[in-house]
């Protein structure tokens, strides 16, 4: 599936992964290849993502929302910690 992740500055990654974890407002979630459609809203936390090399990436973001449709995620968020 690919994985686009932006803030209003920058595109921080786009490219294709395995899986990507996400901290939801209920709680952390995972998305997986052909996930059903979905609209979510995030909260600061980790956000992991493997690539399909199997290299895993963790990234702190701040508040922000995430959509899943046509094996497409886009999560938009205030901004990252690096």
């Amino acid at each position: 599936m690919k994985l686009e992740i932006i803030t209003p500055e920058q595109v921080v990654f786009s490219g294709d992964v395995e899986l990507v974890s996400l901290p939801g407002i209920e709680g952390t979630f995972t998305m997986l290849d052909n996930h059903a459609p979905i609209v979510s809203a995030l909260k600061k936390g980790p956000l992991r993502y493997r690539k399909l090399t199997g290299e895993e990436v963790t990234i702190s973001v701040f508040e922000g929302f995430v959509e899943m449709n046509n094996n497409v995620a886009s999560v938009c968020v205030e901004g990252v910690e690096k």
